[in-house]
């Protein structure tokens, strides 16, 4: 069959990432569904609605990972798999991760509509607790999957209030009885906003996306003593709050000194006890570390425990730091980047390669199968943040360009 000029439905898909906007939109025209909170079981239950509508069969496993089915004319034939997250950040856009599971079932109702029938199945997944905001590391249920994590740990996770993943995931109903990683794939593809200003910036259409980021993610707790701010000498203060401060400025010293394909940077703090005229007794803060060269990413971590080390024993205060996240840098599958790089051409699109800066699941799939993205701009590159905006136009051709690439290695023996 001839599949040159299908297309997916613009609109439809543009309504259906509307639809789940509303479900626990957040204050200023994004989104707050953090994972496994109600909203995040509300969407799961819509989503499943609308999969099994377009004749998917249903899948979950012990993670909360769901996995939605269109058969293949060969029952032996390893699926193509589509993939990303339906939860957000506590101020997050209505596009980050949706659009690439919203998109994958746009993909599916366009092959129904066309009549298409592919040789390889298709699923369409939504990974669990892809952003790490409520549940600490990021894209935790797919490095359960593909082996980075075990699901004691997973479960084991536990969010500011003490409640655990494991719990939680039971409670919104949506713990699953399949062993994660039992499934494998011919190839697995991920659609997302870029998260960054380059796409806009150069005027492309579609981002063909090479290689990711490897990260570090480094909790500091640091102890200081507790004291009145107006009533302490200066030169008597154990200030955890001061140690924090140079930190952050030794943070964007060192990320900084290892060249433009290196970040680091501190989005996340708590003080203890948090008042406005009491030094803090504990501070405690992550450090974000990234870039595509895994030994500079390597070599920054060392440099910034060091030198805070370091800091910390010139104020008294005590230092403690713990690994919390970690991915290294990721090299996509060439066969898979030509596939997109081609589709992207044949439609007339404009595109450039591109080098992921944010984690995605595909960090982990790519252990374990064939893996690629792509990427469409967002405006400003404002991402993680409720202005985040992408635009219809821009929605539907990374939409075609997944689906043509997707049509590809479906077919593919």
């Amino acid at each position: 069959m001839d599949t040159k000029d299908i297309a997916v439905n613009s609109t439809r898909l543009w309504d259906t990432l509307m639809e789940v906007a509303a479900i626990s939109p957040g204050k200023a025209g994004g989104s707050n569904r953090q994972a496994l909170t109600d909203g995040d079981g509300e969407v799961r239950s819509l989503f499943k609605t609308w999969c099994e509508e377009a004749g998917m069969s249903t899948g979950v496993d012990k993670v909360g990972n769901m996995f939605f089915t269109r058969p293949g004319t060969d029952d032996n034939a390893l699926p193509v798999y589509i993939g990303s997250h339906l939860d957000t950040q506590p101020t997050g856009g209505r596009f980050d991760g949706v659009l690439g599971v919203l998109a994958g079932l746009e993909v599916v109702r366009t092959l129904n509509d066309t009549g298409v029938q592919t040789k390889h199945p298709i699923v369409v997944t939504n990974w669990s607790n892809e952003e790490g905001a409520r549940f600490a590391p990021a894209m935790l249920a797919s490095g359960v999957f593909a082996g980075v994590h075990t699901l004691e740990y997973a479960h084991s996770r536990t969010d500011l209030d003490g409640k655990t993943y494991g719990d939680e995931l039971k409670r919104i109903g949506w713990l699953g009885d399949e062993e994660p990683g039992s499934r494998k794939m011919h190839a697995y593809f991920e659609y997302h906003i870029e998260q960054g200003p380059i796409l806009e910036e150069n005027s492309k259409e579609i981002g063909v996306v090479t290689h990711n980021q490897g990260l570090w993610w480094l909790e500091f707790t640091l102890t200081g003593k507790t004291s009145h701010t107006g009533a302490t000498p200066m030169r008597m203060r154990v200030n955890a709050g001061l140690a924090m401060a140079r930190i952050l400025e030794l943070v964007q010293r060192v990320a900084s000194a290892y060249g433009s394909d290196c970040m680091g940077g501190v989005g996340q703090m708590r003080f203890f006890p948090n008042s406005r005229n009491v030094l803090p007794a504990k501070v405690v803060f992550t450090v974000d570390l990234r870039s595509p060269d895994e030994r500079k990413l390597n070599v920054m971590r060392a440099d910034v425990e060091r030198e805070a080390a370091a800091v910390c024993e010139d104020l008294n205060v005590d230092c403690a730091i713990e690994a919390i996240g970690h991915s290294e840098p990721v090299t996509y599958d060439a066969g898979l980047v030509s596939t997109v790089r081609q589709a992207a051409e044949q439609l007339g699109y404009r595109s450039m390669d591109i080098i992921s800066g944010a984690g995605h699941d595909a960090c982990w799939t790519a252990r374990v199968a064939p893996t690629t993205m792509i990427f469409c701009p967002c405006v400003g590159g404002v991402s993680h943040n409720e202005a985040e905006a992408i635009s219809e136009d821009w929605a539907a051709k990374g939409a075609n360009v997944l689906l043509h690439s997707v049509i590809a290695s479906a077919f593919a023996g």
